[in-house]
C-alpha cells in the first residue's frame, strides 16, 4: 500500500521556498491555472484545517494572479464531495485541493473521472471504501505530516513553561492524524518529566475524543468539565470542537481564573486573544504547515514540477512541522530548549514514535 511513499525534502522549508527566483518569475506568467478547494465538515474559518489550507491558496492566488474559489458541500458523503469537485471542474477549475482524509474515496473516483485536473489531498491518499485498493494516479499528489513530532514539541514546551500542572487532551475524530498529535504530545510531556524535572500529570479521564470536528458546544462542555477537575491546559486537536475549548478557556480567564489551551494545525494564538492587544489563552500550537503545502503544490504546478503520483511525508527533517516561531506566552528559556530538541529531532537523534505504547495510564 505504501510502495509509492517517498520523502521529498524540497518542500516547506522555513523561511524559503523550494524553487529559484527565475522559476518563480516564469510561473507568475502562467495564467491558465484556476485553483479550487472543497471544504470538509468544518467551515472555511475553522481556525484549523480548512482555513490553513485556504490561506495558502489565497496567498498563491495573490502572488501569481490566479483565480481561486472554494465550495462547501451540503454533507460529508463521498457523493457530496464528488458533486462539488464536479462543480469546480465544470466551472473551469483545473487544480483542486482536498483538505483531509474524508476525500480519500471520492478522490479515488475523481482522479479517473477528471484526468486533466490536478488534485492535492492533505492527510490522505485515494483508496476504495473497503480499503482493499490504494491507487494514486499521475494527476494526484498526497501529503502527510508527522503530527506526533509537532505534538511532542508542543507538549514539551508546555511542560517546561508550567512545570507543575495537570494536562488534558481533546481530540475530534479518533483518526490517525489526531491520534498521532495525542501520542506525540504525551511523549513530549514525559520527556520533560524524565529529563527536566517537570511534574506534569495527565489522567486518562482527561484524554478523550469527542467524535467530530464541528461540534463547538460539545468542545466547550468537555473543556468546562476538565477545567473544573483541575486541568490547567488542554491540547485541543479537534477543529471546531477545539474552538469550543478555546471559548471556554477565554470565559474562565475573563472571570479571573487560569486556563490554557494548546492550539493545533496552525498558530491559533490570535484565536485565543481576550481582546485586541490583550492576552491570549493559547500557550503554543502544534503546527503542520498546511498553508505551505497548498501554496507549494500550486507553485510546483506553475513551475512544471508537480510531484505527479507521489506521496509526500513532511516532518522535522524537512521543516514540515513545529510550533510557532513567535510564542508570546512561552519564556525564552523554554523556546531555547525547544529549539535544541527540534535540532535533535531534525538530525535523527531523537525519535518520536507514532504509537500510543508506554504513555500516561
Amino acid at each position: 500500500m505504501k510502495k509509492l511513499t517517498v520523502v521529498l525534502c524540497i518542500f516547506l522549508v522555513i523561511g524559503s521556498m523550494a524553487f529559484a527566483q527565475g522559476s518563480t518569475e516564469a510561473a507568475a506568467g502562467k495564467s491558465n491555472l484556476r485553483v479550487g478547494m472543497v471544504t470538509d465538515a468544518g467551515t472555511i474559518d475553522d481556525k484549523s484545517f480548512n482555513q490553513g489550507t485556504w490561506e495558502g491558496i489565497k496567498r498563491a492566488s495573490a502572488d501569481y494572479g490566479l483565480d481561486a474559489k472554494y465550495l462547501k458541500p451540503a454533507g460529508t458523503t463521498e457523493a457530496d464531495y464528488l458533486k462539488e469537485m464536479g462543480n469546480l471542474v465544470d466551472a473551469g477549475y483545473n487544480f483542486i485541493v482536498c483538505p483531509g482524509f474524508k476525500f480519500e474515496t471520492s478522490l479515488y473516483e475523481a482522479q479517473d473521472k477528471y484526468p486533466n485536473v490536478k488534485f492535492v489531498i492533505l492527510d490522505g491518499e485515494p483508496h476504495t471504501a473497503d480499503y482493499s485498493t490504494f491507487r494514486i494516479e499521475p494527476n494526484v499528489v498526497a501529503v502527510y505530516w508527522a503530527e506526533h513530532e509537532s505534538g511532542f514539541l508542543a507538549g514539551f514546551a508546555a511542560a517546561l513553561q508550567l512545570k507543575d500542572a495537570e494536562f488534558g487532551f481533546v481530540g475530534g475524530m479518533e483518526i490517525p492524524a489526531v491520534q498521532k498529535f495525542n501520542w506525540g504530545f504525551q511523549q513530549g510531556v514525559k520527556y520533560a518529566n524524565d529529563n527536566f524535572g517537570t511534574k506534569i500529570v495527565m489522567k486518562q479521564e482527561n484524554n478523550l475524543y469527542q467524535g467530530s470536528f464541528d461540534n463547538i458546544s460539545a468542545g466547550q462542555q468537555i473543556a468546562a468539565s476538565m477545567y473544573d477537575k483541575g486541568v490547567d491546559v488542554i491540547f485541543a486537536a479537534a477543529g471546531g470542537v477545539g474552538v469550543g475549548v478555546i471559548n471556554e478557556a477565554k470565559n474562565r480567564v475573563a472571570a479571573g481564573k487560569t486556563a490554557w489551551v494548546i492550539g493545533v494545525d496552525v498558530d491559533q494564538y490570535s484565536e485565543g486573544l481576550m481582546s485586541a492587544g490583550g492576552k491570549s489563552v493559547i500557550l503554543t500550537s502544534a503546527m503542520k504547515y498546511l498553508d505551505r503545502a497548498s501554496y507549494d503544490m500550486i507553485k510546483a504546478e506553475l513551475n512544471g514540477e508537480f510531484p505527479a503520483g507521489k506521496i509526500l511525508h513532511l516532518d522535522a527533517t524537512n521543516d514540515g512541522v513545529g510550533i510557532p516561531v513567535n510564542n508570546p506566552n512561552l519564556a525564552k528559556s523554554v523556546t531555547d530548549e525547544v529549539a535544541k530538541v527540534y535540532a535533535k529531532m531534525k538530525a535523527g537523534d531523537l525519535k518520536v514514535v507514532a504509537a500510543g505504547d508506554g504513555l500516561f495510564k
